[in-house]
């Protein structure tokens, strides 16, 4: 795992090796073990490693025989030792045994048409100086980040945004169209970032730039689930048999190797196929109260006879990283789930060097409660149109708690009008309360549902529950899920590995019928059925937890008062109404309403702001963590 970054010039000047060390500095705990810098005209690359593999050879960055290829590769390939032998067969010849180079003699054999051959994570950049091009790849879910920034004269790439705003010239600037989603969202969606004019290269997309600016944006593979009626026990065989391949080929590595534990299904099936190779480290966090999951994760290290360890996180431990926590996410994330994470990090890194852990499992087997509702909606939704409209009509009517009320409002109102994902934060009414933001902008940007509209259109023929998961698999999975997976583990320096996120196990998962991932109001059913036998059976059918961080009686004490105060202080008057928000803390904690996860999404906004938009982010800041 590593970090990389660079620039491309369209006029004649060569990056200086000042402002490339700059580039990298900033993203030093990606990538401690070694770094390197290649340029000459117009190009430079640059390159931060935190050595996995081939620990003696794997210097980037990386050429093939006679220079005319160059490449910086963050990520990992699983299936490299079959191309690598592949590849020589068709008489290629290779001078490291390291990952990295698979690619470039792939790239050489194959083109573009390289990406297709990869089963891995990957965000890379390849300069073709016979072609006088560069090509830039991401992997297929997004499990690896890729930044760019272009104008009329450069181009400039990183793995982490900090990066780019450690070159020559760049300017800062709020995105407001990316705040007003990030309300939302709890995230800032693909492709844009919070910075106006620095993007995100989408998942499973490519990028070329010539050799006067022209660039071309691809996509070379999409999440599309296309359902086939086979026989049940024959979809439980291929999952199993597919999960048990994934985590073999993830376990690949000249480092020791470990895993998340939580006390969810997920986790464990990765812990349990990893034990069944090896003796194995588990590391698993949790919080004080009755949905403390390091007890149940205890529970299960020990029925595996793994070497676990845990944390319990204390409110002062949770509060004390988030400065750290927002420095190394670039953009804000308001998952309080991310700080958890950056607390087991940070523990396990103390033992291993990388980990394997169960993201992406709910995305692809429909493991989400919220993939229930179309089930429990279905008697509504098969009323005539105008029975719909006029049963909505009645239920705006009904006042606000009234049992029955919310039903009906989701119930006749359309999938397309009412689910964005795991997180609705804002609603567009609350924003123009909260936002102090021109108000012809608020009714003419390009907003959440717009965005959805894009994967709604492609999947017209698809059933509901299907269409959820496809949101999901474009928006939540790597807005959220994976790009908080990527920033806190690596932050500790910390390779994380996803195995359920495997282009050999999507083409199973993708084929399942909706009937069989969401059955008799279980989520996962098939997955569950296929992990009988395999896991603990009092792990089976517990409800997902994920990190049940409680940060609504947190924010109901002091801490509440402390955060307005760091609210106040940070500069954010000119977008967002001060004295909604000390109306929201006051509501808060008077018990008026739950205001915890709109406050904690400002809040992080504020920290966000404080750290990006008012101090430059500097490198020696990241060497002392």
């Amino acid at each position: 795992m590593c970090g990389i970054t660079g620039a491309m010039y369209f006029e004649d000047r060569e990056p200086s090796q000042a402002m490339l060390k700059s580039m990298t500095d900033c993203i030093i705990h990606r990538g401690p073990n070694d770094f390197g810098f290649w340029g000459e005209n117009r190009i430079g690359l640059g390159f931060r490693r935190l050595s996995v593999i081939d620990l003696k050879e794997g210097h980037q960055p990386l050429a093939n025989e006679d220079d005319t290829v160059w490449i910086v590769f963050n990520g990992e390939i699983y299936n490299y030792k079959y191309l690598r032998t592949s590849l020589q067969e068709k008489g290629h010849v290779f001078k490291t045994h390291s990952d990295t180079e698979v690619i470039v003699h792939l790239y050489e054999e194959y083109g573009e048409e390289c990406l297709k051959h990869l089963r891995g994570m990957f965000g890379f950049v390849i300069w073709d100086r016979r072609k006088k091009r560069l090509f830039g790849a991401r992997d297929h879910f997004g499990i690896k980040p890729f930044y760019y920034y272009k104008n009329n004269r450069q181009f400039l790439f990183g793995s982490e945004i900090k990066s780019l705003l450690a070159a020559e010239g760049m300017e800062r600037t709020i995105h407001t169209e990316s705040l007003l989603n990030y309300l939302t969202f709890q995230y800032v969606p693909e492709p844009d970032t919070m910075f106006r004019n620095i993007q995100k290269l989408p998942p499973g997309h490519y990028i070329t730039i010539s050799f006067d600016g022209e660039m071309q944006i691809r996509r070379y593979w999409d999440p599309m689930f296309e359902p086939e009626e086979r026989p049940f026990e024959e979809y439980v065989e291929r999952i199993r048999e597919g999960v048990k391949d994934s985590v073999i080929h993830h376990m690949q590595s000249d480092v020791e190797r470990g895993c998340f534990l939580s006390s969810g299904i997920d986790s464990t099936a990765i812990a349990t196929h990893m034990r069944n190779i090896e003796p194995i480290r588990t590391f698993s966090v949790g919080f004080e109260g009755a949905n403390n999951e390091t007890d149940i994760a205890r529970q299960t290290a020990n029925a595996l006879d793994t070497e676990h360890y845990s944390k319990i996180i204390s409110q002062q431990d949770f509060f004390n990283v988030l400065p750290k926590a927002v420095w190394h996410q670039d953009e804000p994330v308001a998952d309080p789930s991310a700080i958890a994470l950056y607390h087991v990090a940070q523990m396990a890194r103390e033992h291993v060097t990388v980990v394997l852990s169960g993201e992406g499992a709910d995305e692809l087997f429909g493991g989400y409660r919220i993939y229930n509702e179309p089930l429990s909606l279905k008697g509504l939704d098969s009323l005539p149109m105008g029975l719909k409209r006029m049963l909505h009509a009645v239920a705006r009517m009904l006042p606000h708690g009234l049992y029955g009320r919310n039903y009906l409002l989701r119930g006749t109102t359309p999938l397309e009008q009412r689910f964005l994902g795991n997180a609705k934060i804002f609603t567009e009414d609350m924003k123009s309360e909260v936002v102090r933001i021109d108000q012809d902008m608020l009714r003419s940007y390009r907003n959440p549902w717009q965005i959805a509209e894009q994967y709604y259109n492609k999947t017209k023929h698809q059933d509901p529950i299907t269409r959820m998961q496809y949101i999901d698999m474009n928006l939540w999975l790597p807005g959220d899920i994976l790009m908080k997976a990527d920033k806190m583990t690596m932050a500790h320096s910390l390779e994380l590995r996803v195995p359920f996120l495997d282009v050999e196990l999507y083409e199973v998962a993708r084929r399942i019928p909706a009937h069989y991932r969401v059955s008799h109001g279980t989520t996962k059913y098939i997955f569950r059925k296929a992990m009988e036998g395999i896991i603990p059976d009092f792990i089976l059918n517990r409800p997902k937890l994920g990190f049940p961080v409680p940060l609504r009686d947190w924010l109901k004490g002091n801490q509440g008062k402390v955060m307005l105060e760091q609210i106040e202080a940070s500069g954010i008057e000119d977008y967002v109404n001060i004295g909604t928000v000390r109306q929201m803390v006051s509501k808060h904690q008077s018990g008026q309403g739950d205001y915890a996860r709109r406050l904690w999404t400002i809040y992080m906004f504020a920290l966000w702001h404080v750290t990006y938009m008012e101090d430059l982010p500097k490198p020696s800041f990241a060497k002392a963590l």
